[in-house]
């Protein structure tokens, strides 16, 4: 019985990562099962097996090696979509298993600080708001600070989710120096033995200097409080924007030691694989992947489920 109902939660996890993965998982089977039909495995089949990878934003070197593995002994031989399918799916979760990794929150920091980085639209504050709602499950005490003190709408989205998840949210005026924001917020935590401080950020675009600067300041301020903070980075990436994603990373992770990646909007692109191709190129831990607007449409990452659903493979 018991084995029945821990296996639920994951079923319908697996259900919704799968239906909000679609869009990429059925541009790619329906393109190679195209290809595969009424033909015998060449090299010019390989090379469209790679275009359409690299249409996915697999990214090239990934899409040129499981075009190898797809080729490994099957010259002048048919395929078919599934044995493809299953290729992919193999060679996904050798690039993603080494960065599927929880997020470690350390109870020897109190309070644990997680800035939370990322361009406009990106979905930083919902996410900071499921997260917290997670934490608070999990027993922990948590405090918000609404560092994105440039948007209204986002210092009152932060209060909502303090307010659902019972968690004391700092904020100031709209305009008001988010470095000194942070700074308050960090000595309140501190003050009130909180377990866990989420920290939203303004979002910003990667090649805006100024912007970058304001976020190195936050990240400087922080520390005056506590050497060791913040004690991990989380950039929020949305899956829509595709290989733009690839210069995020690069531009956050030199300004804000990134220690962690979120990426949210998996089910509103058919650029899923751009996942696959920032773990290739960055090695950066994936802590959670969404695929909806609910709560529970955060998760952990898990590697297997990620490459199976992406491959189309059905559980």
């Amino acid at each position: 019985m018991n084995d029945t109902t821990s296996e639920t939660p994951k079923l319908s996890w697996w259900r919704r990562l799968s239906a909000g993965l679609k869009r990429t998982s059925g541009a790619l089977g329906t393109a190679v099962a195209d290809l595969v039909t009424k033909r015998k495995l060449d090299r010019a089949m390989l090379d469209d097996i790679e275009d359409v990878l690299l249409r996915a934003d697999l990214g090239t070197q990934v899409a040129a090696r499981i075009a190898e593995a797809v080729g490994a002994g099957r010259y002048d031989k048919a395929i078919s979509a599934d044995e493809v399918k299953a290729v992919v799916a193999t060679e996904v979760e050798k690039v993603l298993s080494p960065v599927a990794k929880p997020l470690v929150v350390e109870a020897s920091h109190k309070p644990f600080v997680i800035l939370v980085v990322g361009v406009n639209g990106s979905g930083k504050t919902t996410t900071i708001g499921k997260l917290a709602a997670k934490f608070a499950s999990d027993g922990k005490q948590v405090m918000l600070a609404a560092g994105d003190t440039f948007r209204a709408a986002a210092i009152e989205q932060l209060k909502v989710w303090g307010e659902r998840t019972k968690a004391p949210v700092i904020a100031g005026a709209q305009g008001s120096d988010s470095a000194s924001l942070a700074f308050t917020a960090i000595t309140a935590a501190k003050e009130q033995a909180r377990d866990i401080l989420l920290i939203d950020t303004a979002g910003r675009l990667q090649n805006k200097a100024e912007l970058m600067n304001e976020l190195e300041k936050v990240v400087r301020v922080i520390r005056k409080v506590d050497a060791s903070a913040p004690h991990a980075v989380l950039l929020v990436l949305d899956a829509t924007v595709g290989q733009n994603a690839l210069s995020q990373v690069e531009a956050f992770h030199r300004t804000a030691g990134v220690t962690g990646l979120v990426m949210t909007k998996l089910d509103g692109t058919a650029r899923g694989g751009i996942l696959v191709a920032l773990s290739e190129k960055f090695k950066l831990p994936v802590h959670f992947i969404g695929v909806g607007e609910g709560v529970d449409d955060l998760q952990p990452f898990a590697a297997r489920d990620f490459a199976r659903a992406i491959a189309g493979i059905d559980d």
